[in-house]
């Protein structure tokens, strides 16, 4: 997901570019309920929109997150999934045919597996 993006405060190198948004580190000046970086564990997910690879038949949508960076896109119209760790935060994108999610799907149970169902439908 990150890579796609235009630039990224993880480095200096530009990214792919293909989505017009940016790389941003979480910071918490206030320490916001103590929250760490990086963000780890399962949180869910909010569906912005509607998207191809989303059911909206399914109420419940948690993943497995490990990062300390999060994507900001400059085009609202690219959001799949908002998630809150102190701020609400771009948790997965779609343009054209590419989608890009922050979350491990692979580490995110039946919920990952329903995602990538889902992809291989598309």
């Amino acid at each position: 997901m990150q890579l796609m993006c235009k630039s990224s405060e993880e480095g200096q190198e530009a990214g792919l570019g293909w989505i017009d948004a940016r790389v941003r580190r979480f910071e918490f000046q206030d320490n916001v309920g103590r929250l760490k970086v990086p963000h780890m564990g399962w949180n869910a997910v909010s569906i912005v929109g509607e998207d191809s690879l989303v059911s909206s038949e399914s109420l419940e949508r948690r993943f497995y997150f490990v990062h300390s960076y999060y994507v900001e896109c400059m085009n609202k119209s690219d959001e799949m999934f908002i998630c809150n760790y102190g701020r609400d935060f771009v948790a997965g994108f779609h343009r054209e045919n590419m989608w890009g999610v922050q979350f491990h799907p692979e580490k995110s149970h039946r919920f990952g597996m329903e995602l990538f169902k889902q992809f291989l439908e598309v």
